[in-house]
């Protein structure tokens, strides 16, 4: 037996050590490195505790991109989410075609994220598809495009991410919408319920863990948006968001490693307060009522 364990944890050796030298080790460093004023070209360094974190509580940057980064998660998840659902529902009706529109509504959410955005950058531009269909219908559209206006750059964004995201979290709700049993929904209808009833008396109760686990998935996603940043305003036009502006200290010019860190280590803060609070939320109602 004891022959079996040591093998066993012969196996498992080259996880443990991968995790702890690309995943423990830098976790644990890079908060002790938001304890310091670490800098690449530095060649010292030292101790100076709390003080980036006070910093950052009163740099209007940072505090600027944490309100973006907060607009952009509390405005995208809810559509979504909604979304997702209203999708899932359709599509798992009977009617001829549905294959088609569930792979249709999927295929955004595993197309690459740089080409995505690329493209979506290319129809925000002054003169591109978005601002021609706007102006058809008599909208007045911003006159450098979409992206190059601080008043609609970060929506335009937003638009992109539900528009890619929301194919993936409808095939979340399918799968639990296909694990309800038909016989509830047939005990339901012939004791009169109408459909409006079924769905908010079985199908969104039971939906309840999936639910959850969408909006907190796409919570931690949202909250660390970087990639269509990057790519289509390099947080410009007042679209800075959290991850953007640490990578900005930390990984450019200015290679402020301790600042970057305690700005991490805020958002996963963050983070994790938002996720626990949605825990809790779900938690309370234990009879699968919403």
């Amino acid at each position: 037996m004891r022959n079996h364990r040591t093998i066993a944890y012969l196996y498992t050796l080259p996880w443990v050590i991968t995790f702890g030298l690309f995943w423990t080790f830098p976790l644990i460093y890079s908060f002790l490195m938001g304890f310091t004023n670490s800098r690449l070209l530095a060649k010292e360094f030292s101790w100076i505790g709390w003080a980036n974190y006070s910093a950052l509580l009163q740099d209007s940057a940072f505090l600027s991109a944490l309100k973006n980064t907060f607009v952009f998660a509390l405005g995208t998840i809810p559509v979504t989410t909604v979304l997702a659902l209203l999708l899932a529902l359709l599509v798992n009706r009977e009617f001829k075609g549905r294959g088609l529109f569930r792979s249709g509504f999927f295929v955004p959410s595993i197309t690459s994220l740089v080409v995505v955005a690329l493209i979506f950058a290319n129809l925000y531009s002054r003169g591109g598809y978005v601002a021609m269909i706007g102006q058809m219908l008599g909208f007045e559209t911003p006159q450098n495009g979409f992206l190059y206006d601080s008043g609609t750059a970060l929506y335009s964004i937003m638009a992109m991410d539900v528009w890619m995201s929301v194919g993936y979290y409808m095939l979340i709700f399918l799968a639990g919408l296909k694990a309800i049993p038909d016989e509830l929904y047939e005990a339901a209808e012939i004791n009169g319920a109408s459909p409006t009833r079924q769905f908010f008396s079985i199908t969104l109760p039971l939906l309840k863990p999936v639910a959850l686990f969408i909006l907190v998935v796409n919570s931690i996603k949202s909250f660390q948006v970087f990639v269509e940043i990057f790519v289509m305003t390099k947080g410009k036009f007042d679209t800075m968001t959290s991850v953007y502006f640490i990578y900005e200290k930390g990984l450019t010019t200015q290679f402020e490693f301790g600042y970057a860190s305690a700005a991490a280590y805020i958002l996963f803060v963050i983070i994790g307060i938002f996720s626990l609070a949605q825990f809790l939320l779900f938690r309370q109602r234990k009879d699968y009522s919403w």
